[in-house]
């Protein structure tokens, strides 16, 4: 299985750019506009916990044995602390837990004044690949 292009994805619908991958931090961007917007223009909070899954998703993906092994996630809570009706917010990622067959991230949300928007723990599955 390979990992399909961003762009065919729902982090590429949403406009998700990621900007730096490295083993104890993932950080990536989202635009607050229509896309990610809800109904009272308002940053939607799924769209948010989209951003947060992707960023625990890629960073567990960046630290498995990648042929062999997929990351899937297998819960999140987000706490939605401040609107956001424009603009970009970037999520920061890091490891609490780095296991053999779960790792456990914490992402903060912020907007460009570094103000927190969102905070979300994320749990990541690591599931060996079915062989075909």
């Amino acid at each position: 299985m390979q990992m399909k292009p961003v762009e065919d994805t729902i982090a590429g619908v949403l406009g998700i750019e990621f900007v730096e991958i490295t083993p104890d931090k993932v950080i990536a961007t989202m635009p607050v506009h229509a896309a990610t917007h809800q109904p009272f223009g308002q940053l939607h909070g799924g769209a948010s916990v989209v951003l947060a899954e992707s960023v625990a998703s890629i960073g567990t993906w960046e630290l498995i044995d990648q042929e062999n092994e997929i990351a899937v996630g297998l819960e999140i809570n987000a706490n939605h602390l401040r609107g956001k009706q424009e603009g970009l917010v970037t999520a920061i990622g890091t490891p609490l837990h780095k296991g053999r067959t779960t790792m456990v991230w914490d992402i903060k949300i912020i907007d460009e004044e570094e103000k927190l928007i969102c905070v979300s723990r994320c749990t990541v599955a690591i599931v060996k690949k079915k062989k075909q």
